[in-house]
């Protein structure tokens, strides 16, 4: 066979193979070191090593695809397997190895997204993608399973779910996206300093709508944001779309009557109007008792009652600001003096905006998705299917969970700068909710919305969420389908998966793992239907769902009395007439504003591509690459279904259209 060498001199006559080579984009991904490679045919025929002297820098730089001819090896075949290692110098993260054959023009793929280094070969097979007791290298992948587990290391802090104990470098921002966070960041500051922001505080509301610029446009809400329309409509199409439920019973500590709302309700009685499903509640009991950062304020814990009235608008009918039934936690009412009802308003988004900053986004998001991807990489080899199908989505998300809990959570950090409620009723919100989140309820999108009893669109309509969500609910969960079945085509191979089951065990563990309640099968997968559900869940949580309560932040946040996270002040105790100016007096002063429409301007930016538009792919095997090309269908399908539909609704939104979906939780 003679003496194979790979080369970029070309030469007079046409290569037997052409090996394409894709370095990963990671910090010190390139090498100058020379790379070897050994091939294997379909008979199980060894080429002799094919060896690259490395005599340029840009040969295997970060982020770059090299190709190199290939002699010697007429009539080898298709390659099936390859081995692969370096000599010697510094390591080098390799993402794919392509390798065309030149007569047939067939192109074999070998996904890696590994490092390798001098101390050992990787040998993989074509697709890298096989179930652990189909794999004929197992002692490779045990070993390689067992360095995983060291670098992914739980470690539990403030009582919350676990998190990393050190970001790995596999984890970390490529060069080019880091420095879009940070160049970013202090564009958007540089610029609240030059526009109105030079005294430290507001003169009317008038005043706070003008300090915004091309790079701080008015919010979406901005010129209806008094109506009671908009305030309703908040909870179906705002950042945080997930707190409504349909009521059944009125609670004993939220005395409403007939007599209190019979004009509200337009002369409909309340027992007629829950039989007729036109009553909503939400309620923040749990936000009773909140310590707050500075001990001296008081959180609102709200309960407020919804209605769907004759224009099937969504309207609030009643407000209580605190859960005891007192003389100084009156209920407020449209009817209230118009400045009065405005403060009750503003006061219970206080409390919707810790709950949703704490719970909705950071806590069942960003943390929770974290500890799944701890999970996956400490239990998942690379070359498992559910990882190359997990893997796109938990893209960047340990990196920025690790600039998170410092920017959010540290004393004097962003939450303190900003929130009532603080970096200390932040943790306090997330450890009550933890208590109770279960993945096969509010994880599970048609679960939470049957829960909830809000998923029936004939009853409560202009719910924007979740008709838009529910689209991709359905299409997430028939690709994971499509993976799964095609791998487990037989109950056997789901029973000695080994890898999974002890995945499984993880994700549900209380001490040694990530304790996420409600993980169907409860630790082990005896269905593919369990299987299904979690990694629909999973992939949904880390991009559908973190784009409903992440990337509409400005557009409720920018505005500062639309939404405020911080009010002066204590929560109304009487129904004293209140004037502008007593709106005024209530807002946080220019700098905790800036701070907030600053931090919630970055977070609403999208760093990354569109949902199944993965800036790595990782499936290149023919189940994984049907499954995905059927899946980019479907979005496109439901893309111009959304768009269509936009362009009837009052505001359209926009969050969840596939293109405006990132696969991951990358900010």
């Amino acid at each position: 066979m003679g003496n194979a060498c790979f080369s970029d001199v070309k030469s007079a006559f046409p290569p037997d193979y052409t090996i394409y080579v894709k370095t990963g984009d990671r910090k010190g991904a390139g090498t100058s070191s020379s790379v070897f490679i050994a091939l294997y045919n379909a008979a199980g025929t060894k080429s002799p090593e094919i060896k690259h002297e490395c005599r340029c820098l840009d040969d295997f730089k970060a982020g770059t695809m090299k190709s190199f001819p290939v002699d010697n090896l007429t009539d080898f075949g298709n390659v099936v397997k390859i081995e692969i290692g370096i000599e010697k110098g510094n390591e080098w993260y390799v993402e794919r190895i392509e390798i065309e054959n030149a007569k047939s023009k067939e192109r074999d793929i070998f996904p890696v997204h590994r490092w390798l280094n001098a101390d050992k070969k990787m040998k993989l097979k074509i697709y890298d993608c096989m179930l652990p007791q189909d794999d004929e290298d197992a002692d490779q992948r045990k070993a390689e399973l067992e360095e995983k587990k060291k670098l992914y290391q739980f470690k539990s802090r403030h009582g919350m779910m676990p998190d990393i104990e050190e970001c790995p470098r596999d984890e970390g921002f490529t060069l080019g996206y880091d420095h879009d966070i940070v160049k970013t960041k202090w564009t958007f500051l540089l610029e609240r300093k030059l526009v109105g922001f030079a005294s430290s505080k507001w003169k009317s509301l008038e005043d706070v709508r003008n300090v915004y610029t091309d790079t701080f446009p008015e919010p979406i809400g901005i010129k209806s944001w008094r109506e009671d329309r908009s305030f309703g409509a908040q909870r179906l199409a705002g950042v945080n779309p997930t707190t409504l439920r349909l009521c059944t019973k009125i609670p004993e500590t939220f005395p409403v009557t007939d007599e209190m709302l019979q004009d509200i309700l337009g002369g409909m009685a309340i027992n007629k109007a829950i039989e007729k499903k036109k009553l909503y509640m939400i309620d923040y009991g749990i936000l009773k008792d909140l310590p707050c950062t500075e001990s001296n304020k008081v959180m609102p814990s709200p309960m407020a009652l919804f209605f769907v009235n004759e224009d099937k608008n969504l309207v609030p009918v009643a407000i209580q600001l605190l859960q005891e039934q007192a003389s100084a936690n009156p209920i407020y009412f449209p009817t209230d003096p118009e400045y009065t009802w405005l403060a009750a308003k503003m006061w219970f988004n206080v409390a919707d905006a810790g709950w949703h900053q704490s719970a909705a986004h950071l806590g069942y998001t960003h943390l929770l998705m974290g500890s799944a991807c701890i999970a996956t990489h400490r239990c998942l080899s690379p070359s498992h299917p559910i990882f190359r199908l997990l893997a796109p989505h938990f893209l960047y998300l340990i990196a920025v969970n690790t600039k998170a809990v410092s920017i959010l959570l540290d004393e004097g950090g962003w939450v303190d700068r900003s929130m009532l409620i603080g970096h200390v009723g932040m943790l306090e919100i997330i450890r009550r909710v933890w208590s109770t989140w279960r993945l096969d309820v509010q994880g599970n999108l048609p679960k939470d919305l049957e829960d909830r009893g809000v998923a029936d669109p004939a009853v409560l309509p202009n719910y924007h969420y979740r008709d838009d969500a529910i689209l991709l609910w359905v299409a997430i969960k028939k690709y994971v389908s499509a993976v799964v079945v095609g791998h487990y085509d037989r109950q056997e191979k789901l029973e000695k998966d080994y890898e999974l089951q002890d995945w499984a065990d993880t994700l549900t563990a209380a001490h040694t793992g990530c304790g996420i309640k409600g993980v169907p099968g409860d630790g082990t997968f005896d269905t593919c239907e369990q299987l299904i559900d979690t990694v629909t869940s999973l992939i949904f949580i880390c991009s559908v769902q973190h784009a409903a309560v992440n990337f509409a932040q400005y557009d409720f946040y920018g505005f500062p009395p639309q939404s405020p996270a911080y009010l002066r002040g204590e929560p109304l105790k009487d129904k004293t007439p209140l004037k502008e100016s007593d709106i005024i007096d209530m807002l946080a002063n220019k700098d905790r504003i800036k701070i907030m429409m600053v931090m919630t301007r970055l977070l609403s930016k999208r760093g990354t591509n569109g949902l199944a538009d993965y800036e790595v792919e990782y499936q290149f095997d023919p189940i994984g690459t049907k499954a995905l090309k059927a899946f980019r269908e479907d979005l496109k399908e439901i893309g111009a279904t959304i768009e269509s539909r936009n362009a009837t609704r009052y505001t359209p939104y926009t969050y969840l259209h596939p293109s405006e979906v990132p696969n991951a939780i990358s900010i």
